[in-house]
């Protein structure tokens, strides 16, 4: 019974693998030259099994001959991506996604500093687990890497983008110069800036994490769940992101590979 349960399953097992490593492969050039050249193949490959039932014997052994060479070919042809892909394939992706995020702060919370010095004001919303995508609308598009000089002069005093906030979705700049909704709690002080007002409204309504810099003090402060956490000191700051943010991208990352089957929606 052993042996016919494992006869049985065999096949099986075996399909999985060679489907695995199919689908690796195709992820990993996806985008790069060597899915040009792996079509090219497939037309080859087409070619001899037509020549094969059709007898064409000329066109047979010139293709048998190809494809014996063609092993050292592809060798030299495909170094950089394989060179990739087994680099790829040693890293743990959960490192690298919290990697990513743990960057993304550093240069939001480096932003913060510099732009804080220069008393320049600015406004940064993250998105979390609720899609902003109608407020990504309402700015211009970038879909740009996070860094803390794009940020500081996106918000530069008289740039076209400054009066508005920017929006990070999956660690990078969807959107600037962004329109949020004004908080209409009436125990808001009414002395408080556009820019802190805008903070508490985004974030009364989605549970995005607004990052705020004053213009008139310099000072930085968080809004999340409708409520704000004014003049933040620096370590602080980034100590408040990493507790709202990266723990919230740990769950997510490992709910999302262990248990979600539906491909995560693109907001």
């Amino acid at each position: 019974m052993k042996e016919f349960l494992l006869e049985a399953w065999r096949p099986a097992i075996e399909i999985g693998i060679i489907w695995f490593v199919f689908y690796y492969v195709l992820i990993s050039i996806r985008g790069t030259r060597a899915i040009q050249v792996l079509k090219g193949l497939m037309v080859l490959f087409i070619a001899f099994f037509i020549s094969q039932l059709l007898s064409l014997t000329t066109i047979n052994w010139l293709l048998t001959k190809i494809f014996a060479i063609s092993v050292i070919a592809l060798l030299i042809i495909f170094q950089p991506e394989l060179r990739r892909g087994l680099a790829h394939l040693g890293k743990n992706r959960f490192l690298a996604i919290f990697s990513r995020t743990e960057e993304t702060i550093n240069e939001i919370v480096k932003a913060a500093v510099r732009l804080s010095k220069r008393k320049i004001g600015a406004l940064i919303a993250i998105e979390r687990e609720i899609g902003l995508k109608i407020y990504i609308e309402s700015g211009v598009s970038m879909d740009s890497k996070v860094s803390n000089e794009l940020i500081q002069t996106i918000f530069m005093p008289h740039t076209p983008l400054h009066d508005g906030g920017i929006i990070i979705q999956e660690q990078r700049i969807a959107a600037a110069g962004c329109l949020f909704p004004l908080t209409q709690n009436p125990s808001i002080s009414k002395t408080m800036g556009t820019r802190h007002r805008a903070a508490i409204g985004l974030t009364e309504e989605t549970d995005a994490i607004c990052v705020i810099v004053s213009e008139e003090t310099g000072a930085a402060s968080v809004a999340v769940g409708g409520k704000l956490t004014r003049n933040l000191e620096f370590p602080n700051l980034k100590k408040v992101l990493r507790n709202l943010y990266l723990s919230r991208e740990q769950k997510r990352t490992f709910r999302d590979h262990w248990w979600s089957k539906k491909p995560r929606e693109k907001k």
